[in-house]
Formats: structure tokens, C-alpha cells, sequence
């Protein structure tokens, strides 16, 4: 086989494709970054093919996101309160996002961004709720915070679905906002017109996609979210939808206190939950709603670094993977960023909860890293929205090229490869190369731009913390 100079081309010598790892594999892009081949067990690299210095996987989807709180992770690692809480740490959230200019925002996202990709994650779902000015006043650009947000991602090349968020209540039975959360609140109807701004904006296209977050029912009403999803789906009819539910034990005591159900229970017995849903933080469910998530196709959003940090709870993922649902893993708040630690964390808590191991594993996929991988390409890319997550015609160029000489990996087969990369916590990242959209984005754990953007953090940073 002979190569066109002038086809996007990367042969390697080991791909991880649907159905495990494959020998001397070539893929094929064009110029919207969209792989039109993948071919394995090719006898030899294609003449003007270019070669990877490494094994290839596909890149993961990051499913939840607050960029702006990656400034302020570290902060909050102190008792300042003798109940120490979820709740406790959401005022000091709330205290840090009153002080975020556009600029800042757009500096922090873009350093986050970077973080992300050099940790292999090569899209992420963006639930982004500070909408407005200081003061809770529009700005003349309504969608001005969530824009800067789009750019940051199209400048560092991470894709993105952009989900902003209807925030309008301050508790369940429609309690007033308060003050210190004035710049999130909007009605259905001016998020969606925000919403129509960014499409007008800044188009979709194959990296990009929009969708919605209802931020949790404790900050809408039945009467809202139906308007928010008509409104949808009359603008992008399946778009994403995204929702936190059931995070903390008072959430799932309050909910049942004013509407007389679970919260998830009252979702599901509402609304047409079924794969553009992802049910973030589904952590305090019981085995019928469990069940019920996982027959109904929504994708559980779990982010264990950040639930850890949070005391949040332990997910039923025994039992949840046992009925088939769906899952996909976020960095939240950014305490840690890196797919591997929210892999390894989910079946360490299994573990601790069960006193086994190799817990999530199955009789179809022994090797839990293999199973838990493949799982959160799957569930990921379903709550992006967008043909990611996979190695195949068709799906957008994503992928990561580990290092080979990298000593979790050195002198192993294929067959453990994931195993060392996913359990193993020591040393420098397996990460090498990363590429979206068939564009190399890392290049030897390095950002294409990553010695600028980090500046402009860092200059963000001191002002924020100086502000303090």
C-alpha cells in the first residue's frame, strides 16, 4: 500500500480498537478530523504514512466539568467548620465564582484544558452555570462567560459540548435564589436564548456540540424542565442533557420531604430519561432506581476524585454494571485530573465496601481495567453527544500514545497494559502524545502551547488569591 503524501496517515505497531488490542493497525483521517479507516494487521507501514512512537488507545470524554473551580482547588482542605460538608464547601465555592471576570474565565479554562489533554482526556462536557455579571446583572453578550468557555477549547483543541446550566431556585418547592447565587440564575426561556446566542456564535461542528444541564431538581420545578426540554428540542431536538442528582443524603431527605419521591425516582417517573441523559452523581440510590437508571440508557456521571473529596458517597457500581447501565467519569472540580485515578478509585471503593478484589470486573472482561475502560469510552462519548471515544470509521481522530519505555509498561504484553496504566501510581505520566481531531495537540507530555497559557493562569491565580 502506498500513501498519498498528502493523506492525514499514522500507522502503529499496536492500536486498542472494539475487541482489544491489534497489531500494526493505520489510521486514516480527513481534513475535519473524522477517521475515514482503520485497518489491522497490515504486513508492513504504508509508504509515507507517519509512525507512532507508542501504543494508541482512544482518548477518553471527560463527562463533567466546572472549569472555573480549577482555580480553587487545594483551598478548601481545611476544617473550618465543625460539620465539615458538601455544603460547607458549596459557600466557599460560591464566595470564589462571585470574584471570576470573563477574563479569568477564559484563562483558567484554558490551563484546565491543557491539564486534560496532557492527562489524555480529549473532550469534555462543560456544566457551566456562572452566567452573569458580578452583580447578577446580563451582560450585553448573554452568553459572554459560556463563550469564553467554547474558545478555550478551540484554542488548546480539546473537544467540547458546552452545557449551560438553569439555575433558578435556591432549594426543593421553589425557594427564592440567594444572593450569592445571583450569577447563575436564569429562566428556561433566557437560557435557551443564551443557548441560541452561542449556536449563532460559534456553530457546531465536530468538535463542538450543545446541550443543557438542569443544574439539579432542587434548582428547577417540574414547570421549568419541561419548558427547557420543549425549547430543546424544538432548537437541537436529542440534544444532551445533563443533571445532578441525588449527590448528598440531605438532597435525597429534602426531595422526599416536598415532592413525596427519591430523586431519581421522581425523574424517571416524569420525564423520558433514556440515552442523551446523564444522571451526574447518582450516588445515593437505592436498588430500584438503580435498576431503573441503568434499563433506562442514561449514563451514570461519576467523578470519584471529586465525591471522594467531597464525602460524598460510594456508587452502587457492583450492582449497577450487573444490570447493564451505563457509565462515564468527570473531573468535577479538578481536585485531581486524570481518567486513570477515577477509574481506579471506583473499583477501590467496591473493594473497601466489599472486602474483594478485582470487584467490577466479569466473566466476559477479567481484567478490570480493560472492562471499566471500555465502559467509560462507551458511557463518555454517549453523554458527550459527539462520535467519540473509539478507533473507528467514522468517530472523530482522538487517541493517546502511551510511552513504550515507560516503566509501568516496559517488558509487559498487550494484555496487561491497561492493568499497569490504570493501578499503578507512580512516576511520570504513561501519557506521551495526544491528538484530537487527528491534530497532535501534546507532543512528549508537552502542550503545544503550554508555557503561555500556564503564564496567564498563574497571573489569574495571584489576582484571585490576592483578592481573597
Amino acid at each position: 500500500m502506498t500513501m498519498n503524501t498528502m493523506t492525514r496517515a499514522l500507522f502503529a505497531a499496536y492500536a486498542y480498537l472494539p475487541g482489544g488490542w491489534r497489531r500494526n493497525v493505520l489510521l486514516e483521517w480527513d481534513a475535519t478530523g473524522t477517521l475515514q479507516t482503520v485497518a489491522a494487521d497490515l504486513p508492513r507501514a504504508p509508504e509515507g504514512a507517519m509512525r507512532a512512537s507508542g501504543p494508541l488507545i482512544p482518548g477518553m470524554p471527560d463527562l463533567h466539568s466546572h472549569a472555573f473551580q480549577r482555580a480553587m482547588a487545594g483551598l478548601t482542605e481545611y476544617r473550618a467548620n465543625p460539620t465539615d460538608s458538601f455544603w460547607s464547601w458549596r459557600d466557599l465555592m460560591y464566595r470564589f465564582a462571585a470574584r471570576i471576570t470573563p477574563d479569568d474565565l477564559g484563562a483558567i479554562a484554558r490551563w484546565l484544558y491543557v491539564e486534560m489533554l496532557k492527562a489524555g482526556y480529549t473532550s469534555v462536557c462543560e456544566f457551566h452555570y456562572v452566567h452573569h455579571a458580578q452583580d447578577g446583572q446580563h451582560y450585553a453578550n448573554r452568553a459572554e462567560l459560556a463563550q469564553r468557555v467554547v474558545d478555550a477549547a478551540s484554542e488548546t483543541g480539546i473537544g467540547m459540548t458546552m452545557l449551560p446550566v438553569l439555575y433558578q431556585y435556591s432549594g426543593f418547592g421553589a425557594l427564592p435564589p440567594r444572593g450569592d447565587q445571583r450569577r447563575f440564575i436564569n429562566t428556561p426561556e433566557q437560557l435557551l436564548a443564551l443557548i441560541d446566542t452561542l449556536r449563532s456564535a460559534r456553530p457546531e461542528h465536530g468538535a463542538l456540540r450543545y446541550g443543557v444541564a438542569p443544574h439539579s431538581l432542587r434548582a428547577v420545578s417540574h414547570a421549568s424542565l419541561t419548558a427547557l426540554l420543549e425549547g430543546l428540542d424544538v432548537m437541537s431536538p436529542g440534544a444532551p442533557v445533563h443533571i445532578h442528582i441525588a449527590e448528598q443524603t440531605a438532597e435525597v431527605e429534602a426531595c422526599l420531604a416536598t415532592e413525596n419521591a427519591r430523586p431519581v425516582q421522581w425523574l424517571l417517573d416524569r420525564f423520558d430519561v433514556n440515552e442523551r441523559w446523564c444522571l451526574v452523581h447518582a450516588t445515593h440510590v437505592d436498588t430500584q432506581e438503580t435498576e431503573a437508571i441503568a434499563k433506562s440508557g442514561a449514563v451514570a456521571g461519576l467523578c470519584l476524585t471529586t465525591e471522594a473529596n467531597l464525602g460524598d458517597g460510594i456508587f452502587p457500581a457492583h450492582d449497577y454494571l450487573g444490570a447493564g447501565g451505563a457509565f462515564g467519569v468527570g473531573s468535577d472540580s479538578h481536585i485531581g485530573i486524570d481518567w486513570r485515578a477515577e477509574l481506579r478509585l471506583l473499583e477501590y471503593g467496591q473493594r473497601l465496601v466489599r472486602r474483594e478484589r478485582n470487584v467490577l470486573a466479569s466473566p466476559q472482561t477479567p481484567y478490570v481495567a480493560d472492562r471499566l475502560f471500555d465502559a467509560a469510552l462507551v458511557g463518555g462519548a454517549r453523554a458527550t453527544g459527539r462520535a467519540t471515544g473509539v478507533l473507528a470509521a467514522g468517530a472523530r481522530a482522538d487517541w493517546i500514545v502511551l510511552d513504550p519505555a515507560h516503566a509501568d509498561l516496559a517488558g509487559q504484553s498487550p494484555q496487561t497494559w491497561l492493568s499497569s496504566i490504570v493501578f499503578c501510581e507512580r512516576g511520570e505520566t504513561p501519557v506521551l502524545d495526544v491528538y484530537t481531531g487527528g491534530e497532535r495537540v501534546v507532543a512528549q507530555r508537552r502542550h503545544r502551547d503550554e508555557e503561555r497559557l500556564y503564564a496567564d493562569y498563574r497571573k489569574v491565580l495571584a489576582r484571585l488569591l490576592a483578592d481573597a
